[in-house]
């Protein structure tokens, strides 16, 4: 997740008087360098697993546990940190959650075990899921509501930087000093957005509201539901080879790791390219899209294990696997918008929490059939679940019908 895209905010706002100040838009960019810290921390990992495995005396599929454990604490994060927020200023939560990023890069890079490593890579987890299911709500108090969408747009265009240079920067830097120098490279960038956040963010006081302990109410809509098992069935799909691409390659083909940096960084480049390509057809037809998305990669995760053995073809793969799996967020995230129009700040906390429950599930399940099977037993995995998906989306689709929600705009 990453990483999570955070959902569109753009019905009904009302145009105020006055647009953001400069002070303003600074604290909105702390958010989005804080975004990139954590999206890159997050994914660090992927990267990096045979030398963290070698060094700290554990199997690859083990370590591939350091974006299951991640993935488990963001969720149980997600899903508390709306009831906190409503006893705390935002700010001083925002900036714990940015202490905590801090100190697991910290903890991961001066691991002396696998023990230190994983509980560094929990506070990660905390850090991604507070920040994630607080960023809308927090750019709705910095700045005037219709420029609410543009302040989100940048907070997740650090999401989307770090999603592109994250694995490749840390093969990289893997490469010439080390995977701890490569997860301590990003301890400076979450002490400058730590500080900037200090200094930009104005304090945020409690307002009442309502807490998110029932969010597991909105799964008695059907619609809302069958969806929520799609996006599931999508993010476990996408994880469980996404996580263990580094070994697929090293065993297939044998490259090197600058070899293997250019293709992390090729498909980072599609997946940006995906973000902005997607709109239109989200738009136009947002059932389809989900529902053609995971089936496409299906393919792409099926090729791999045919193909995979060829330099060029692996190129194209990972071209295509990025094209599509980044894009695919921005799609769901569209249907919990259309689908909860007025319950959107529950569904988003439910949303995060699935999504990490299922980016934990995919890299859990996946690191053990890499060990005990290999790598296309997990990519075969891999491929089930996004035809799972590819079912479940239908049927959601159906069910919105149904229920009378709009399924095109």
């Amino acid at each position: 997740m990453s990483s999570i895209t955070p959902p569109p905010f753009g019905a009904a706002l009302a145009t105020p008087a006055r647009s953001a100040t400069a002070k303003e838009w600074g604290a909105v960019l702390a958010l989005s360098l804080g975004a990139f810290a954590l999206v890159a921390s997050e994914f660090m990992p992927v990267s990096l697993l045979t030398p963290i495995a070698a060094d700290l005396r554990v199997t690859e599929g083990q370590a591939g546990q350091a974006i299951a454990v991640s993935g488990a604490f963001a969720l149980v994060t997600s899903l508390l940190v709306s009831p906190l927020a409503g006893q705390l200023d935002r700010k001083w939560l925002l900036l714990g959650l940015t202490a905590a990023m801090i100190v697991s890069g910290t903890l991961a890079a001066l691991a002396p075990s696998f023990l230190v490593f994983m509980v560094g890579r929990s506070l990660i987890g905390v850090a991604i899921g507070g920040f994630w299911a607080m960023s809308a709500a927090t750019a709705m108090r910095l700045v005037p509501s219709h420029q609410v969408p543009r302040a989100l747009a940048i907070v997740n265009g650090g999401n989307a930087l770090a999603t592109v240079i994250a694995a490749p920067m840390g093969s990289y830097f893997g490469a010439i000093m080390g995977w701890r120098g490569a997860f301590f490279s990003l301890v400076p960038v979450a002490i400058v957005a730590l500080l900037w956040k200090v200094v930009a963010l104005p304090p945020m006081k409690a307002t009442a509201g309502r807490g998110s302990w029932n969010v597991f109410a909105l799964l008695k809509r059907p619609p809302v539901a069958w969806g929520m098992v799609g996006v599931s069935l999508f993010f476990m799909g996408q994880f469980s080879l996404f996580t263990y691409l580094r070994p697929f390659v090293e065993t297939a083909l044998h490259v090197s790791p600058s070899t293997l940096s250019l293709l992390l960084l090729l498909m980072g480049a599609t997946g940006m390219a995906g973000t902005l390509l997607i709109e239109p057809f989200v738009h136009k037809a947002m059932f389809r899209t989900l529902v053609l998305l995971p089936a496409l990669m299906a393919v792409v995760a099926v090729c791999m294990i045919a193909f995979g053995k060829t330099l060029p073809v692996v190129a194209v793969l990972f071209a295509l696997w990025g094209l599509l799996g980044t894009s695919a967020p921005m799609a769901w995230w569209s249907w919990l918008a259309r689908t909860l129009p007025d319950d959107g700040e529950a569904g988003g906390g439910l949303m995060v929490a699935v999504v990490q429950m299922a980016i934990a599930t995919g890299a859990t399940v996946g690191g053990l059939l890499l060990d005990s099977h290999g790598y296309r037993a997990t990519f075969s995995l891999s491929a089930v679940l996004l035809l799972g998906s590819v079912v479940t989306s239908y049927i959601a689709a159906r069910s919105a019908q149904r229920h009378h929600l709009p399924v095109h705009p």
